[in-house]
């Protein structure tokens, strides 16, 4: 089952999963999302061995961890890093990731990653964005501070789960490609914004696509209090998506969005629903106050694209594919171009005639296209990010991102 579960990744050129199924990861974490974030994603991923010092794990998360990966193993040691004599636990692991926020844990990592030549991958979120660094021994840099939190032992910070989720896919990249020995970021990797201010979350929102890209759109809300939310998709779950799908972990041969709208449901009591249709020119949306597209063709996207138009509807569209994707906000109010114009998918399609375009089901098993679990969590998160900067009446950047930048965007 689990070639079965990651064959979306392994039919990427160069891919080496043993160097995945054989790593020991060490997670240094606070009491907040990111960390539990990151080693469900890992899992996902099929890295199957971490050690984690920690006050805290969210249990939702590493279930869900343990359900995608039956071979995850997990040390858990829970606390805070504040010693060296702590480093007796983390001395088998090939990297150290580090998403603590108390400077004494980040300089202690820091020196064991110096002393002992292990990489350190560091994450650090507030509420006005994230930073992610790769440090080993050799790459000595003039800004390292920055990368170090001010307090120096643990304490109340900030926490977004929407930002972990985008910085946990960053994070995950750069550990990939670190044990597989392709390039990591030359360059500390910046998301800036304002702060949010407080947001009606009683909007009524339409989720279109419960595949990857809608596990994270899904996911992000939830954790940021939405509570009406509809996931419209009539495909049933393969198991080859659990390698990015990572909600649906029991819903093999299942719809797709009932499985997540119950999950969802049993995480934050939200009401979630689900319409197990496609998306087309006669679909209904008068009731909702957002779209997400979260599909995975362009023909229904530029149909999204005409109708939110027609409806003066706000338009939240994300595209993925193994290394790079793109978070667009339409707001009819502001905006000329809608996302299909922007992102020239008319061109791309020839100018095919739309009006009587039907979706017809294709199982993975018969598109095999490559895919992986990090840039449908970093777009997810962008989307999410996205419409609560909109709600708090902020200016919103279209987002593209390329995991092979050093900046990523």
């Amino acid at each position: 089952m689990d070639d079965e579960r990651l064959n979306r990744q392994l039919l990427i050129e160069g891919w080496n999963q043993e160097a995945l199924d054989n790593a020991q990861i060490g997670i240094i974490g606070d009491d907040d999302s990111l960390a539990s974030m990151y080693l469900m994603s890992s899992a996902a991923l099929g890295i199957n061995d971490f050690v984690v010092i920690a006050p805290s794990l969210d249990e939702r998360l590493i279930n869900v961890a343990k359900s995608v990966n039956p071979e995850l193993k997990i040390k858990f040691v829970k606390g805070n890093y504040t010693s060296q004599n702590l480093n007796c636990l983390l001395e088998d692991c090939d990297i150290i990731t580090d998403v603590s926020h108390y400077g004494l844990a980040n300089k202690l990592s820091l020196n064991l990653g110096y002393d002992k030549y292990k990489p350190v991958i560091r994450g650090l979120s507030d509420e006005e964005g994230f930073k992610v660094f790769t440090y080993e021994r050799g790459r000595e840099w003039s800004e390292l501070e920055s990368i170090i939190s001010q307090p120096s032992f643990p304490n109340e910070h900030f926490d977004d789960p929407v930002l972990d989720m985008i910085a946990s896919g960053i994070l995950l990249e750069e550990t990939k490609n670190k044990l597989m020995n392709e390039k990591i970021s030359n360059e500390l990797i910046v998301y800036n914004r304002e702060p949010l201010a407080d947001i009606d979350k009683s909007d009524n929102i339409l989720v279109i696509g419960a595949g990857a890209l809608g596990n994270f759109v899904g996911l992000g809300l939830g954790y940021s209090g939405f509570e009406n939310i509809t996931f419209m998709d009539p495909d049933v779950a393969e198991i080859t998506n659990l390698n990015r799908q990572i909600l649906l972990y029991d819903g093999v041969d299942k719809s797709k969005s009932a499985t997540l709208a119950k999950r969802l449901k049993e995480f934050f009591g939200i009401n979630a629903k689900s319409r197990e249709q496609y998306f087309n020119s006669s679909s209904r949306i008068h009731n909702y106050d957002v779209i997400f597209d979260c599909v995975d063709n362009f023909e229904t996207r530029i149909v999204l694209s005409e109708k939110c138009k027609a409806k003066n509807k706000i338009l939240i569209s994300g595209g993925t594919n193994v290394d790079a994707g793109q978070s667009v906000l339409y707001n009819p109010d502001v905006d000329d171009k809608t996302p299909a114009e922007l992102l020239g998918l008319y061109d791309i399609l020839g100018q095919r005639k739309l009006e009587n375009y039907t979706r017809e089901r294709a199982s993975c098993v018969y598109r095999p296209d490559p895919s992986v679990i990090m840039t449908n969590q970093v777009i997810g998160g962008f989307m999410v990010d996205a419409y609560k900067r909109h709600l708090s009446g902020q200016t919103i950047e279209n987002i593209f991102y390329d995991s092979k930048s050093d900046t990523r965007t």
